[in-house]
């Protein structure tokens, strides 16, 4: 559309369904690059990806043209068929419902590229939900534990 300009940079979090650890690191460098594309493909601009066994952060410059429930939603089935397709997993691969999307200024691209790039590191010193947990607090956002993942720790 012209005369339309924006500048919105995303950080999203989700987590295997019932929180199993099947993201092998084996799979991880195909499933990126297959998240990737789906990512292009919805005009976003990917600027960081990392999946743990367990849960995955995606960091994107966002064009909103499309709703972002839409994007997740789309990256979720669309990434669970290529899983499937791949037979990487016993069973059937799922995304767990819902989400964490976490918004930044310019300024704080390069500490949230690096903050995903080192989520290795950084899981030696807290669990996912303690990381989350910490997301939720640091934006301030309003929870309850009973819509929190499920968390197996």
């Amino acid at each position: 559309m012209a005369n339309t300009f924006s500048q919105i940079y995303l950080q999203f979090v989700f987590a295997v369904k019932d929180r199993q650890s099947l993201v092998s690191k084996n799979n991880k460098e195909e499933l990126h690059k297959y998240i990737t594309a789906l990512i292009q493909n919805r005009g976003a601009k990917l600027l960081a990806i990392n999946c743990m066994p367990d849960h995955i952060h995606i960091f994107v410059g966002f064009k909103p043209i499309i709703l972002i429930s839409d994007f997740v939603k789309e990256i979720k089935v669309q990434s669970n068929e290529f899983v499937n397709s791949k037979d990487w997993v016993r069973g059937k691969f799922r995304w767990q419902e819902g989400y964490g999307v976490f918004s930044y200024s310019k300024s704080h691209i390069d500490s949230v590229i690096k903050y995903i790039q080192n989520q290795e590191i950084h899981h030696h010193k807290k669990t996912f939900k303690q990381e989350y947990m910490s997301l939720l607090e640091k934006f301030e956002i309003p929870f309850e534990e009973k819509y929190l993942f499920e968390f197996s720790e």
